[in-house]
């Protein structure tokens, strides 16, 4: 139904914005939550309020970690949805400054829940989580297959069923917020739903090295600007558009009195993968209409030959599957890209 009032963390983000446009177009209410600190927030809030006006959108300039302002916003907003989008984002980051990691995702997600089962016990939150809490997977076989890597024995990806392993701060601080939500379902009854997600991108990303790898790729290309790729680039990961992405949402939302208390990976899974470079360079190459020149450098620590997510019960649970192709949302992405220079 529409006529709810969406409250938005991380609202001026990537897949913040775009989740306040899907419910500002569906006749909903949203409040955008954010401190403003990511590159492009700005710009996000401003394309926002140009699109839709004032009316049903209000925005609260603030951090999740200020636990009595968070409290305030939600308790006064009183909405019927929460998607928890705020937190730090970068596996490298975390390495740098683990106590702002762990304060804006694992701290912050508390305080999500806690404004939440005091100020609007009955809302739907969705959590952000990511695949990065099952771990460097180093004992998962890897065989090569043509130009790319692929898992032996995961022909459908990694299940829900993996066994955790928060490996580097960002994996401990996410992997947190994914066990708190799934436990104040258990002992507060709050109508939560973890969604791990793989690589979410698509219009209105402002991508860089370390974190949206797709986006930041893109907007090297539109801009000639040099890429590093590091390792071999027949890294295979799952990518799933924006779109796609708020589809899953919008499903959750709507039968969240089923999905209380779940956890679903989300991600493009098996037919909808690129190698990091391998596919991915003469994609980019066929929409430049020109060669791209890249450096190599050495592997990263920890970086994954293969994640690919199996979304076999995201489909179940959510009557859901993607239906964006990498070839067409990289398109769109890149149109987007190539027609708003002055964003980068």
């Amino acid at each position: 139904m529409s006529g709810q009032h969406v409250f938005i963390t991380g609202g001026a983000g990537f897949i913040g914005v775009n989740a306040a446009d899907h419910f500002l177009r569906r006749g909903d209410a949203v409040t955008v939550y954010d401190n403003l600190s990511r590159r492009g927030g700005r710009a996000n809030l401003d394309w926002l309020f140009a699109t839709h006006g004032g009316e049903r959108l209000r925005v609260v300039e603030a951090d999740i970690r200020d636990d009595p302002r968070l409290a305030a916003s939600v308790a006064e907003a009183s909405p019927d949805v929460v998607l928890h989008l705020a937190g730090q984002v970068a596996v490298t980051q975390s390495v740098v400054d683990p106590r702002a990691d762990f304060e804006a995702n694992a701290l912050g997600t508390f305080n999500v829940l806690e404004a939440v089962r005091h100020g609007a016990p009955g809302a739907a939150v969705l959590y952000a989580s990511t695949n990065k809490v099952y771990g460097g997977m180093e004992h998962v076989g890897i065989v090569r297959a043509g130009d790319r890597y692929a898992y032996a024995d995961y022909p459908h990806g990694i299940p829900e069923s993996f066994p955790l392993d928060f490996h580097s701060p960002y994996g401990c601080s996410k992997g947190a917020g994914d066990q708190y939500m799934r436990d104040y379902a258990r002992i507060y009854g709050l109508r939560t739903l973890v969604l791990r997600q793989s690589c979410i991108y698509g219009r209105r990303q402002f991508g860089v090295e370390d974190q949206g790898w797709v986006a930041h790729f893109v907007i090297a290309t539109v801009l000639g600007r040099p890429i590093a790729i590091y390792g071999d680039g027949m890294q295979v990961r799952d990518v799933l558009y924006i779109d796609d992405l708020l589809a899953a949402y919008q499903a959750g939302i709507d039968r969240i009195d089923d999905l209380r208390g779940e956890v679903l990976n989300l991600g493009g899974g098996p037919d909808n993968t690129l190698s990091v470079w391998g596919e991915f360079g003469p994609l980019l190459e066929g929409l430049a209409g020109r060669p791209i020149a890249v450096q190599h450098g050495p592997w990263r620590p920890g970086d994954q030959r293969v994640f690919v997510a199996d979304i076999r019960r995201a489909a179940e649970r959510l009557g859901w599957r993607p239906q964006v192709s990498p070839a067409e949302g990289v398109r769109r992405l890149y149109e987007w890209v190539a027609a708003n220079r002055e964003l980068f």
